[in-house]
């Protein structure tokens, strides 16, 4: 076997992601940081166009536990609790403070998708990884 076909096999595999976009991510941790701040924003993503008011982790976590809170069994009330449950569970696992790392996800509030030929879909809250955002102005589609 010839030198660079051996030196090709024992290269340890590198794993790459999509990079998101370092203004989206600093300007989601500046919403982070006040519970009440949204501004509105539009997305382009492989599926289509997406626009809502973009919001932080932790009112994204109120509105879904909220939303969950109106719905009736048991099994909601449980649910309800889940975005906390995870962010405690990784801070447990000495994975930090998730709010002082720089995003993955984004979250939006009264959104709206637009795809292909389908109708407009309503979206109370979606939450995306960052990293699936192809482009991004702020603002909605007039």
């Amino acid at each position: 076997m010839s030198e660079s076909v051996e030196t090709r096999l024992e290269a340890t595999p590198v794993v790459t992601e999509p990079v998101p976009d370092l203004q989206l991510q600093l300007l989601i941790q500046l919403l982070d940081r006040e519970q009440r701040s949204s501004l509105p924003i539009t997305l382009a993503l492989a599926g289509g166009v997406l626009h809502g008011d973009v919001i932080g982790h932790e009112a994204w976590k109120a509105d879904w536990a909220r939303s969950l809170r109106q719905v009736e069994g048991e099994g909601a009330n449980l649910i309800a609790e889940f975005p906390e449950t995870v962010d405690q569970g990784i801070r447990e696992l000495g994975g930090g403070d998730v709010s002082s790392q720089l995003p993955r996800w984004i979250h939006l509030r009264d959104a709206t998708l637009m795809s292909g030929g389908a109708g407009a879909l309503r979206l109370p809250l979606w939450r995306g990884r960052l990293a699936d955002v192809s482009g991004w102005a702020l603002g909605r589609p007039q």
